[in-house]
């Protein structure tokens, strides 16, 4: 396996981008493929409870973890503006930083979430007959959070130095290895439900000591023996990572709120949307990865306070959405209904699901505009803003105008106010970008 670390201060920037985007592309692929694995193995081997159990119980812990990816988000920027000023000695400071404060996090919440896992779990209403596999199921994650902390965080660390193709190794190595114990733990050992949660906190467990041996193996990053990072450096950690990790509960929070509108008009139009999110989640990927790309690209620029390549990088990014997006689009708009029908049956929810996607197709390059802009003004730092801006897009636009439209329009509304949402929020991320102050955030303090 090769280094692949890219000083991206300097060289051809759409070849970069090109070449970092696709292996990001491809893992975020995988970890899908691995949650639909998960589930496939569950539900047909246990059953409809086990898979109702499963989901539930990974909403709490997608909760837990919120806070967790915006700590990996502010790692992305601060390690990645370290890389471009060529400052060994803070990389190998801001390292330490991270990985103390996210292992006593980890070990601390580990520790908590078996104790809470059941209560939580009735607070959410979990049905009775769900609460024993939905409790052992959580509990046994909890006692695994290190190894999922620490297999993100590898990934975050590689890629804020300029390699993406490594952690595809690992990403790859934690999904053939769930997809091959999920059915010897579950069925071949008869452990059920729990077995499940084994098998899932054994490949990531494996994943992350086989990652972290290679890295430090091959010296990819300048990682030491832990210690007690200064109060600088974790206030900076803090300062980043709180209002990043604030986001992605902006976010969960905005999902459920528009699911409660959609929900109104019944189990037929719930299962259409349904289907239609699955779809959503592979869709979003390119840009999703182009946004990864251009923050960590951004960051190393910034860093070596080369500005006029950070603009490069976020028209590249724009244009490189630009064009993945409208390709898809045109895709979703004519295979619609076959798409759809790969996951429900039921005729009017897949006429529903077929119409909801035909309709938000060409809206979505509005929102991967969204990935681009916000992940170049998060390498400088912007968390905060960025907070703002999600609030915006989900509690001021997205919600509002889904339940306006679905209002005026009944069940075809809701792509409309999702569609017009995408765009309006592009226009704030744009005003942001072009005239705000992102360019003058300090992300790490001065000596």
């Amino acid at each position: 396996m090769a280094t692949t670390q890219q000083d991206f201060t300097q060289g051809p920037l759409a070849r970069q981008m090109f070449a970092f985007a696709w292996p990001i592309l491809l893992a975020n692929l995988l970890q899908v493929s691995y949650q639909l694995i998960d589930s496939l193995w569950v539900g047909n081997l246990i059953g409809a409870d086990a898979l109702g159990a499963v989901s539930i119980s990974s909403t709490v812990l997608f909760t837990v973890l919120s806070f967790v990816l915006g700590l990996n988000n502010a790692a992305l920027t601060i390690l990645s503006q370290q890389k471009g000023r060529k400052s060994e000695e803070g990389l190998k400071r801001y390292l330490n930083a991270f990985v103390v404060l996210m292992s006593i996090m980890s070990i601390g919440l580990g520790i908590v979430g078996i104790f809470i896992a059941e209560p939580v779990l009735r607070l959410l209403g979990t049905p009775e007959v769900m609460l024993p596999m939905a409790t052992a199921y959580l509990q046994i994650n909890f006692t695994g959070l290190l190894f999922l902390f620490g297999y993100n965080f590898n990934t975050t660390v590689l890629r804020s130095v300029g390699d993406s193709k490594t952690p595809l190794y690992f990403v790859a190595t934690a999904v053939v290895l769930n997809a091959v114990l999920d059915p010897l733990f579950i069925s071949g050992f008869g452990w059920g439900i729990e077995g499940a949660a084994y098998a899932t906190v054994l490949s990531q467990g494996l994943s992350f000591v086989a990652g972290l041996i290679y890295i430090l193996r091959k010296r990819l990053v300048p990682y030491t023996k832990p210690s007690m990072p200064k109060s600088r450096e974790v206030k900076d950690i803090l300062k980043l990572g709180i209002p990043a990790g604030l986001q992605m509960s902006v976010i969960s929070a905005g999902v459920m709120a528009i699911m409660s509108v959609v929900a109104s008009f019944g189990p037929a139009v719930v299962a259409g949307y349904g289907a239609a999110q699955r779809l959503d989640s592979l869709i979003m990927l390119p840009a999703q990865a182009l946004g990864t790309a251009v923050n960590s690209m951004a960051g190393q620029n910034i860093g070596a306070d080369k500005w006029e390549r950070v603009g490069r990088i976020t028209k590249y990014g724009f244009f490189f959405n630009l064009g993945a997006m409208l390709v898809i689009a045109a895709i979703l708009f004519l295979l619609a209904e076959p798409a759809v029908r790969l996951f429900i049956r039921e005729p009017e929810a897949a006429s529903f699901g077929a119409e909801y996607v035909k309709t938000i197709a060409f809206f979505y390059p509005f929102l991967g505009i969204n990935f681009i802009l916000n992940g170049a003004v998060r390498a400088a730092g912007a968390m905060f803003q960025v907070l703002v801006l999600n609030i915006i897009s989900f509690w001021v636009l997205r919600y509002p105008l889904v339940w306006l439209f679905s209002e005026w329009l009944g069940r075809d509304g809701i792509a409309l106010g999702m569609g017009t949402s995408f765009i309006i929020s592009s226009v704030f991320a744009f005003l942001y970008y072009r005239y705000g102050k992102w360019r003058e955030i300090k992300a790490i303090s001065e000596e």
